[in-house]
């Protein structure tokens, strides 16, 4: 914001007025010292929501999260949230969030809670049923070779080890080590259709 030449003379005539006639900014130093955040332990963090990865400050007191907000200093998002960011509170302290797979069988028309194990055999073994029955082995395919001075193409049967019943999408709330593994695994599995939601 500029301010011209006479408004600034005002202002400092202003503040020097003030000062002389005694007035007393102590009443608003106390109440700012009155925040929410006074005990609170202040923790720099990245939003986990999208691959942005802007910084967030997170303020805890008695192992609970009061506040957040973004981080200033963060090169980013230089201090500002999106609605998503704004609410990661809601990722721990929300009575409508799930924390227990629900399981609803063919024709059901109601859920109905499982245990983790349950839930993690029944997609194994979905992914093992799946994967034998689209499982290809070999799989014949062209080629160009030089023969003689010329290119000629011809089929050969190659090794292919894939499997195109499964597809994977990947989350930009994973960090480089888990985008790793996940990728190992799922070309472990012979998937072919992989893909990243950031690159979505």
């Amino acid at each position: 914001m500029g301010i011209s030449r006479r408004e600034f003379f005002q202002l400092s005539g202003a503040g020097l007025a003030a000062s002389a006639l005694g007035l007393s900014l102590k009443p608003v130093e106390a109440k700012a010292q009155d925040l929410q955040i006074r005990y609170a332990k202040e923790s720099a963090t990245i939003c986990p929501y999208c691959s942005v990865g802007c910084g967030m400050i997170l303020h805890t007191l008695n192992g609970n999260i009061i506040n957040v907000e973004g981080d200033p200093d963060h090169p980013i998002n230089e201090g500002s949230l999106c609605p998503k960011g704004s609410s990661v509170i809601q990722l721990r302290d929300n009575a409508a969030r799930l924390t227990r797979p629900l399981y609803r069988a063919p024709g059901a028309k109601e859920w109905k809670e499982v245990s983790w194990d349950e839930a993690l055999d029944a997609i194994a073994r979905k992914v093992k049923a799946t994967r034998d029955a689209t499982f290809v082995a070999k799989s014949r395919i062209k080629v160009k070779e030089k023969a003689g001075g010329m290119e000629v193409e011809k089929e050969i049967e190659a090794v292919v080890n894939r499997t195109m019943g499964i597809a994977h999408v990947g989350s930009a709330a994973l960090d480089n080590e888990e985008c790793y593994l996940l990728q190992k695994m799922m070309r472990g599995l012979g998937l072919v259709a992989i893909e990243h939601q950031a690159r979505i």
